[in-house]
């Protein structure tokens, strides 16, 4: 077959955040111009800024916009763009979609509209990847699971992401997990179908980079691990594997198979483009499909980092009918890559929305790009200072990604690059990911799907910041506070806040932080010494509006001190820590019911677990909430008696909204 090579003048990125400015870095590149797309929430989102050209969708919801279509291609058209790359996510790996778009006339930067057809459903492309010769776990019909079968994972045939996915270890919770993935399958899809395989507990997820282009070429790229999992959605990410990789030093050859194994996924349906074969594997290298994502992946920057290939220039390139050539450069050194998430790991991974005040990464070498020689650590984040994360999408940061000549190396550099990180405004992943980087399990390549159950989420998941170190923290607050109001006082000369010419009573702030209630109270002697009650050993060196410097147990420590209204946030070499300033005085109408259960953000109820005069339990599921592209359970918080139910299904709350409330007294 003859390809003839065709020309992309300008790309419409069908996404949005990073996954369109990583496009974006790509095209510049190689002198493509750029046209975002957007809605009305990312009206000044960095990709809308960064593009040639940007276009309006009308709404906020990716029902609304970014699963448009039909908006996008009219958008591709008016713009002149000549092709449409879909990133990853939205309609990325929808066929009817790059279907319309070729009908348009336009170049999809993707695979052909069959191969997404086939890979599609789950269900059917598990049985073509057995028929190809790649293993696969066995489907389980859901209506005929067994005690045998347990335990197993309920999963969406039409879609990924972890959306629909269950974990049953019992069958009496089989029929209420069923339904409730069902309805996410339908929310998140379009269509509720979903099946059951075996659950393998501690799972290695393994999966090979492809490349294919319309010659017959077929690349497998280097493998990455992906095993270290929240709610079955990657947080941390790899290549090469440590599992391959000690497979292959004990002479058990694994990699071999596990790439013939995806050029044979790819081959069998024809494939074309940047694409995934996804395996969960053993200890002892066997490897079961998964499925195949027909698009790039979130993680590819760890597959670029150890071979210097830029894939979006790849996938352009074949997209345009190009050659590759006879074999894939080789692998060098290691890269890992974190997923920073604005979201509480500790409450549920529940997802935060607000201002980002500040985020500063330093060291960074590149942004959106492969480092030079020697490679070092790369940025790919859809946020800066004065962003927004809103309700509407997913609350992924950044990534942020290290290469280094091994692993132990690369993942050193990771871990201090993000301890030191600002990230002022919201309550993110942060210190979860240092102390996994730098936890003795991870860095012995011990990192099967269940690391997070296995080491304790509580601890894994606790501030960077001891309550003792949250304590002098607090008191750095409160001396910056009081630097910023001496340097702003038109009288007094400057003298210390709170000054007397008698001795008088200590000043006072109350600060709320993630261990607590601080009370605060210190005194300036004459001398310009410290007096305070609430730290042991500690003495004053100095203090400006931004910075002070303390010395605790004889270490002289500096303390970054950054403030946004009541919002205190202090950076330094113990952890970082966010404050809230309490107010002397509490005004009566912001106080609610013991008992009350308010929304941790805005979101639509989408369920509800019971009625007004239910006798509860501890735990007990009262609703369910979607928001942030995830379904989070609001549980009553003791035994009781619901006594308030004030929201139906399919309303939309705001966050602080209450909910529902508990009476424990009744429930006695």
């Amino acid at each position: 077959m003859t390809v003839t090579e065709s020309t992309i003048t300008s790309v419409l990125v069908a996404n949005r955040g990073e996954i369109a400015r990583r496009v974006f870095a790509s095209a510049r590149a190689i002198g493509v111009a750029t046209v975002a797309v957007h809605s009305d929430a990312d009206a000044d989102a960095p990709h809308v800024r960064e593009a040639d050209v940007a276009v309006r969708l009308p709404g906020n919801t990716a029902t609304e916009t970014y699963l448009r279509g039909e908006k996008i291609i009219d958008a591709a058209l008016a713009a002149g763009a000549d092709a449409i790359h879909p990133g990853y996510g939205f309609l990325s790996e929808n066929a009817e979609f790059a279907k319309a778009v070729q009908d348009a006339g336009l170049t999809w930067i993707g695979p052909p509209v069959k191969a997404i057809e086939l890979m599609g459903s789950k269900v059917e492309s598990k049985k073509m990847m057995a028929a190809a010769g790649v293993p696969v776990l066995a489907e389980l019909d859901p209506a005929q699971v067994t005690e045998a079968d347990l335990p197993v994972l309920i999963k969406a045939s039409a879609g990924g992401g972890g959306r629909g996915m269950r974990v049953v270890r019992s069958l009496a919770e089989l029929p209420g997990q069923l339904e409730g993935a069902r309805a996410e399958a339908q929310s998140a899809f379009g269509d509720p179908t979903v099946f059951c395989e075996r659950y393998l507990e501690t799972g290695r997820h393994i999966e090979v980079q492809v490349m294919a282009d319309a010659h017959g070429t077929v690349w497998a790229i280097g493998e990455r691990e992906c095993s270290i999992q929240r709610r079955h959605q990657k947080v941390v990410e790899e290549a090469p594997s440590p599992l391959v990789d000690r497979l292959e030093g004990a002479g058990k050859g694994m990699r071999g198979s596990l790439f013939q194994a995806a050029v044979d996924a790819a081959a069998a349906i024809g494939y074309e483009g940047a694409g995934t074969v996804e395996f969960l594997a053993d200890d002892n290298g066997g490897f079961y499909f998964l499925e195949m994502n027909t698009r790039l992946q979130v993680e590819h920057p760890v597959t670029e980092l150890t071979t210097g290939l830029d894939l979006v220039e790849l996938q352009m390139r074949v997209a345009r009918g190009g050659a590759l050539g006879d074999a894939p450069p080789a692998a060098h050194g290691h890269a890992i890559e974190v997923r920073l998430y604005a979201e509480d790991p500790a409450q549920g991974w529940q997802p935060q929305s607000g201002s980002v005040h500040r985020f500063e990464i330093p060291g960074v070498d590149t942004e959106f790009g492969v480092p030079g020689t020697p490679r070092g650590l790369r940025l790919d984040s859809g946020i800066v200072d004065g962003s927004v994360v809103g309700v509407f999408y997913d609350p992924m940061l950044a990534k942020v990604i290290a290469w280094a000549p091994d692993r132990q190396a690369a993942a050193s550099r990771l871990a201090t690059a993000l301890a030191k990180t600002k990230i002022h405004g919201l309550v993110t992943n942060r210190d979860l990911l240092v102390r996994v980087l730098r936890h003795p399990a991870f860095l012995a390549g011990d990192t099967d799907t269940a690391f997070f159950d296995r080491h304790g989420l509580d601890t894994l998941a606790a501030p960077a910041a001891s309550p003792e170190s949250e304590r002098v923290s607090a008191l750095a607050a409160a001396l910056a506070g009081a630097a910023a109001n001496r340097r702003a006082a038109t009288v007094g000369g400057g003298l210390p806040s709170g000054w007397r010419n008698v001795v008088s009573q200590p000043q006072r702030k109350v600060f709320d932080g993630p261990a607590g209630t601080h009370e605060v109270d210190y005194r300036i002697r004459r001398d310009g010494t410290l007096e305070t009650g609430c730290v042991d050993a500690v003495g004053l060196v100095s203090a400006t509006p931004d910075e002070v410097v303390l010395t605790v147990d004889g270490l002289t420590r500096r303390f970054a001190v950054a403030r946004y209204g009541d919002l205190v946030c202090v950076d330094s070499p113990v952890g970082a820590t966010a404050f809230r300033a309490v107010p002397r005085f509490v005004d009566p109408a912001t106080v609610v019911a013991a008992g009350s259960l308010l929304a941790p953000m805005p979101g639509t109820v989408v369920r509800l677990g019971g009625a007004v005069g239910d006798r509860v339990a501890a735990g007990d599921p009262i609703l369910w909430l979607e928001a942030m592209k995830m379904e989070h359970t609001i549980t009553a918080p003791a035994d009781g008696v619901l006594t308030e139910l004030n929201v139906t299904v399919g309303q939309q709350v705001d966050v602080g909204a209450v909910l529902a409330v508990v009476d424990d007294e009744q429930g006695e």
